[in-house]
């Protein structure tokens, strides 16, 4: 009797693990699918109910899990977590980029903390435990949890623009020697811990070490070049994830996180392209430090319009191409960028958005936030494919946008934008710029496009002045 009862739980247990690894697999495939289909708005949808169908599975999987030991812990996490999760889900648009931050911090942390009680379990179970492999795993792990974790703090901290954190580059003498030989001295410390797993006393300095890391790499990095950093962030979360996938034997963790942090790296060698940049440029250049103003400008006035006048030109316009920047997700102005939109079409009016890849504070910001304001997809028009059309726009409208429409990127050598593809607003017949100061964007320069002779500033709020334009089209009038 007791012979049977073994093998059938033998026999239990084996179709428990079978039944997971199918789970795993077809999670594995909803992940694929998910990111195809994210890849073109028709089906985004259709990947976004797959990736939370794919998690579904991986938690249902894992948690049915014979070998799982403790449902109380589990269950006090999960509160945890959804008592800090469902707050964060409420922030507004505008707060996307840092709250997407936070996500990887809290990824990166996550995958600190496993290989943290790891190490320690398997040490007290026996050094022998800590086989070459496992330790590898650990300190890579650990490494590219914890950077990714203080690093992303620092990201989110300057997108909230916090006071304790400023958003524009801190530097000094020596930094980028300093942060390679703290980077250098964690992973000598994790090669000797992989050599000799019993010296424990190496395993918080390389915690300490990733810490400080995480924070010393980004504090040189201006608020310009923080979309390229937060898909480069994800990248290391997800490596980091990938890693935890090898400690804990753990085939779907490895596949989600090679997702995960390959993607994030295509996108960030995307962006850089799309800033004429590299990686070490981003990561070591102090991109976004004030630059001196060129005397040139300095001595030109520019010109405003009111809201009465331009109504009157984009009235008599064919085609408005309207380039979208941080100042309207700052203002909240998507929505009134829709009205002014109808108000332009309902008139036969050609009306375009250009987008930026990097336009906003995130990869997509300016999608999200237009798509959120239920403009037509197809009139998101790509930098690339919008530029060949400006010269024949009869009014190319600024909307809080700043460096990436800086003609300086294409001439002025000394401009650290210089290089940079741009949106050629500066090429339309007419162009308004709106804007609320004349303070420089992240680059720290002055925009030379508010100088030029076809430029008319539109000084105010964002959410103000497309309201007032939207108002003065209807027939409602607006703001002077």
């Amino acid at each position: 009797m007791t012979q049977s009862m073994i093998l059938l739980q033998t026999g239990g247990h084996a179709v428990s693990l079978y039944l997971i690894q199918v789970a795993y697999l077809v999670a594995t495939a909803l992940f694929i699918f998910s990111l195809k289909w994210m890849s073109d708005p028709k089906t985004a949808r259709k990947g976004v109910i797959a990736g939370v169908g794919a998690m579904l599975l991986a938690v249902i999987g894992t948690l049915v899990n014979p070998d799982v030991v403790n449902y109380t812990s589990i269950a006090i996490a999960v509160v945890i977590g959804t008592a800090i999760g469902v707050p964060l889900s409420w922030v507004p648009l505008t707060a996307v980029p840092q709250r997407t931050a936070l996500s990887h911090a809290f990824g990166g942390l996550a995958a600190g903390l496993v290989g943290t009680a790891k190490y320690y379990l398997w040490l007290h179970e026996g050094p022998e435990q800590l086989t070459a492999f496992r330790m590898t795993a650990i300190t890579v792990e650990i490494i590219l949890g914890f950077l990714t974790f203080t690093g992303s703090l620092m990201a989110a901290g300057k997108l909230q623009e916090l006071r304790w954190i400023p958003q524009r580059p801190v530097t000094y003498k020596g930094q980028n020697v300093i942060n390679l030989f703290l980077l250098a001295v964690a992973i000598a410390c994790g090669v000797a811990l992989i050599l000799y797993p019993a010296w424990s006393t190496l395993f918080p300095i390389i915690i300490g070490l990733s810490l400080l890391f995480g924070i010393l790499l980004i504090i040189p990095i201006g608020g310009a070049d923080m979309p390229t950093v937060i898909s480069l962030l994800n990248s290391y979360a997800g490596l980091s994830a990938v890693a935890m996938g090898f400690v804990l034997d753990n085939k779907l963790l490895i596949t989600a996180g090679a997702l995960d942090g390959s993607s994030g790296f295509i996108l960030s060698v995307i962006m850089c392209r799309a800033m004429n940049r590299s990686f070490t440029n981003v990561l070591f250049g102090a991109f976004g430090q004030v630059q001196a103003t060129s005397a040139a400008i300095e001595k030109k006035n520019v010109k405003t319009e009111t809201i009465e006048g331009a109504s009157q030109i984009l009235e008599q316009a064919q085609l408005v191409v309207i380039i979208p920047g941080y100042g309207m997700a700052v203002a909240q102005a998507q929505h009134l960028v829709r009205e002014l939109y109808e108000q332009l079409n309902k008139r036969g009016i050609d009306v375009k958005f250009a987008i930026h890849p990097v336009a906003g504070r995130m990869p997509g910001h300016m999608n999200v936030l237009l798509a959120e304001a239920e403009i037509p997809y197809d009139r998101l028009v790509e930098m690339d494919s919008i530029n060949p059309e400006m010269p024949q726009a009869d009014v190319a409208l600024v909307i809080g946008a700043n460096d990436v429409v800086n003609p300086a990127a294409r001439h002025d050598k000394g401009s650290p934008i210089f290089g940079m593809p741009i949106i050629d607003a500066d090429r339309a017949r007419t162009c308004f710029a709106i804007k609320r100061t004349m303070n420089p964007g992240f680059a720290g320069i002055e925009n030379e496009l508010y100088y030029a002779d076809r430029t008319y500033m539109l000084f105010g709020d964002a959410k103000a002045v497309v309201g007032s334009l939207a108002k003065q089209l209807s027939g409602g009038g607006g703001i002077h």
